[in-house]
């Protein structure tokens, strides 16, 4: 049987199918990382002029006689200085004074579980990366879903939250094969780590063909909070061992 999802590593001839990618979008968001320039300032003074050499030192004059030194005579004494004004310092104006530490950011809960109402999806989620190869990780157990953490967890206040899984096994179809038949209005449930389960509904399902996966539209780090569940979809390809497109279900918060 055939499978989606995002290359986690090396496989055998006979897992290929299984471990097909599901999309390569995530690699995007990490190609933004916040660049280091390592600009170390000429810390070095400038040169002081070297001293002549001997070559160059100006010739020695001859001696000559000491004329007697004129008197000089005696400096006068200076007049008394007035005594100076003594000025006071203009006033400084009292200046308001706030704390400067910023308030600290609360992350969102990490989700725990996932539940679609009406599918056989009720499985946990676990955080999951990227591969060597810039695609999302996906846990290889087909009743357990991924969930991309290095973006915005459900519940986030902006952004899409990412959570994806297989669509098949070698043998059978897997939970995440219902996705595309989830209609508009339907239960979605996110259990969260030390957190109340939040729910959200379902607005669109789509299919979003591989070879056009527009990862800044799932990837969203800004704009209206979103909770996206992926997973494969269309035609398997024999040329390529993966499937054609990918199921994208967008939810939103009740």
């Amino acid at each position: 049987m055939k499978a989606g999802h995002m290359e986690t590593g090396t496989t055998t001839a006979g897992e290929s199918r299984r471990r097909s990618s599901v999309f390569q979008g995530a690699g995007v968001l990490l190609a933004g990382a916040l660049m280091l320039s390592s600009c170390a300032a000429d810390s070095s003074l400038p040169a002081s002029s070297p001293a002549p050499s001997a070559s160059q030192a100006p010739a020695a004059q001859p001696a000559q006689p000491e004329s007697p030194a004129p008197e000089s005579p005696a400096p006068e004494s200076p007049a008394p200085a007035a005594a100076a004004a003594t000025t006071s310092p203009a006033a400084v104006p009292d200046i308001p004074v706030r704390a400067a530490t910023p308030a600290a950011v609360v992350a969102a809960p990490v989700p725990i579980s996932l539940a679609v109402a009406g599918t056989p999806i009720d499985m946990p989620v676990v955080p999951v990366g990227v591969s060597d190869g810039g695609a999302m990780e996906i846990p290889d157990a087909f009743d357990r879903a991924g969930w991309y953490r290095f973006g915005p967890a459900p519940g986030a206040a902006a952004g899409t939250s990412v959570i994806a899984g297989h669509i098949d096994t070698k043998s059978d179809n897997a939970p995440f094969s219902a996705l595309k038949s989830v209609a508009a209005g339907t239960l979605v449930q996110v259990g969260r780590e030390g957190a109340p389960a939040l729910n959200y509904r379902v607005v669109s399902v789509e299919l979003m063909a591989k070879d056009r996966f527009d990862g800044s539209s799932v990837f969203r780090r800004s704009g209206p909070h979103e909770l996206k569940v992926i997973t494969c979809g269309g035609e398997w390809l024999d040329e390529r061992m993966d499937y054609s497109d990918n199921v994208i279900v967008t939810a939103v918060l009740e």
